[in-house]
């Protein structure tokens, strides 16, 4: 790998430009100025959208509804990449303290410690204290932990497991909490068992779980957005970047310009010696949809948005850019359905506080194991807007199982406008009472997501390129289509820890890369679990007899 980096850098003169406005890219201009000390004025970051935070997004308003694509949870182990971001950004209501100090106060005074978990077609709640795992289950997924990825491949997680491991307890929490479908990447399944391997224990009240006092883009994205604001970062907003131009040569990659359509108008940025590029590569919300209470939200393609078009136009010709189709030519295996409903009236957050003995914000997610759609929802704790009225209230909600028939409105869950997906989750609650006057009061709209998963579907070596392509002298590549080794797609963490990478590699920084915490390398951590996967087995009680040992 090349980096023209022989000579010393002048930071003064360095200028850094930045494709995309999520996370990825924010946390890339947070460490140029933190760390490389890089002008704030020298940074340009060119957004297609008229809005910063790319897919973590939350907005709205009580007339209209309020409405979130995506929630996000925070671990303390996993997240110590993006916790070093925020405790460089000063809270908005607050400038002497830190978003990182805003988020843990919040996290002291709210515990979460859900109590329903997993539900099933009658409304009752299900014990999920006993992963139901059967000795091959435990035997396949020793396996695939102990797994080389090399031997794995672009095996899919069903490839791995027997049929009766997709029945189990675990499977349904597990799947519901990261978003994997059987179909998916099994390596991308041996990353996360490792990663969060120190949370089995807690998989069925999810009391490991951290979050943020309101949706991320509140609490992170708006806060980062006007500290870079403040230290005079440019941002270019409704500018679509289409192509990248390249010095002429056999065996570098140098960058010479960006070319943009800004209102219409194409217009083409040079960059000068010693500038650096930073380009977010695919889009997990590109092609997104939106519905209505009495609308249904269209299936794009990646062909509506500009992410996708500029990875395969500057992957083309260079397969050290990756290979783009493999994750966008597959939308039937990549495509999810979520929905945010916005409450006017108590009566339902009420019931679901009654229903699962959970105040809101401290039950996390509740699944409907046996639902059509493999629905999941969420009482975040409110109000869950800066802007949220105290009598208004907010739950979000998500499908795996979009394609399907629901139980009680027999459509496809993709043919479904709100009131019919909120009506199929009142019967699934058992609300029928009061059906009527909840869905008069309330705003459902559902959100149709293309790429959700794509990031999670079966590739090969090479299809992710690295975050500085072989032979880059400027360039690097952000965002969860990037390959960071031993990391986990679909979190925070690997937007921020691909930022840092690539400022510090750069910049030839003398500095670490956070580094990623290896719970599979604990042996209390590997105990615990499996004292949890062999809950009522007597393996079990030898297990905790050994536990104790080490006490």
């Amino acid at each position: 790998m090349r980096f023209n980096f022989n000579q010393t850098i002048d930071i003064e003169k360095t200028n850094a430009y930045i494709v995309g406005a999520g996370l990825a890219s924010l946390s890339t201009a947070v460490f140029l100025i933190r760390d490389g000390h890089v002008p704030g004025k020298n940074i340009h970051i060119y957004e297609e959208l008229n809005i910063t935070g790319g897919s973590m997004d939350g907005n709205g308003d009580p007339e209209h509804g309020y409405l979130m694509r995506g929630g996000r949870m925070f671990d303390e182990e996993v997240y110590a990449c993006t916790f070093g971001v925020m405790e460089s950004i000063p809270s908005l209501t607050d400038p002497k303290v830190s978003i990182l100090d805003e988020f843990n106060a919040f996290n002291k005074k709210m515990h979460t410690f859900a109590k329903a978990r997993l539900i099933d077609n009658e409304a009752n709640i299900l014990d999920a204290s006993c992963l139901g795992f059967e000795r091959a289950d435990r035997m396949a997924l020793s396996d695939i932990m102990i797994k080389p990825e090399d031997c794995l491949g672009s095996k899919t997680i069903k490839e791995c497991f027997p049929e009766s491991f997709f029945k189990t307890n675990f499977w349904f929490m597990w799947t519901t909490t990261f978003a994997f479908e059987p179909w998916h990447s099994a390596v991308e399944f041996k990353r996360y068992l490792h990663r969060f391997i120190h949370e089995l224990p807690h998989l069925n009240d999810m009391s490991g779980v951290r979050r943020t006092p309101y949706n991320q883009y509140d609490s992170m994205l708006l806060p980062m957005t006007k500290w870079l604001e403040s230290q005079g970062v440019n941002f270019e907003l409704s500018c679509r970047v289409t192509d990248l131009e390249f010095k002429p040569s056999d065996n570098e990659t140098t960058v010479t310009a960006f070319k943009c359509v800004k209102n219409g108008k194409e217009t083409r940025i040079e960059l000068a010696q010693g500038d650096l590029a930073f380009v977010t590569i695919g889009s997990i919300t590109a092609g997104t949809s939106l519905g209505s209470m009495t609308t249904v939200p269209k299936i794009n393609d990646k062909h509506v948005g500009g992410t996708w078009a500029l990875w395969e136009k500057i992957a083309s010709g260079r397969p050290e850019f990756g290979n783009p189709r493999v994750f966008d030519e597959r939308v039937e295996e990549s495509l999810w359905e979520s929905f945010t409903v916005t409450l006017k009236d108590p009566t339902m957050a009420r019931k679901i506080v009654e229903y699962s003995s959970n105040e809101p914000g401290t039950g996390c997610m509740m699944t409907f194991k046996e639902s059509g759609w493999f629905m999941t929802i969420v009482l975040h704790n409110q109000p869950h807007f800066i802007n949220q009225p105290e009598n208004v209230e907010v739950l979000w909600g998500y499908c795996l199982s979009p394609y399907e028939k629901g139980d009680f409105i027999k459509k496809r869950m993709v043919d479904c406008t709100g009131e019919e997906i909120l009506t199929e989750l009142l019967y699934h609650l058992n609300f029928k009472e009061d059906m009527k006057k909840i869905i008069k009061t309330s705003i459902c709209i559902p959100c149709i997501l293309p790429f959700t998963t794509a990031q999670f579907l079966t590739r090969a070596k090479g299809d992710r390129p690295e975050i500085i392509p072989e032979g880059s002298t400027n360039l690097a590549l952000l965002g969860q289509f990037c390959e960071i080794a031993d990391d986990i797609v679909f979190t925070m963490d690997y937007s921020v820890r691909g930022a840092q990478t690539a400022v510090y590699k750069l910049l030839n920084l003398n500095k670490k890369v956070t580094p990623i915490y290896k719970g599979q390398h604990d042996v209390r951590v590997l105990i615990n679990s499996a004292l949890k996967m062999m809950k009522d087995d007597n393996l079990g009680q030898s297990l905790a007899g050994i536990k104790s040992l080490l006490k």
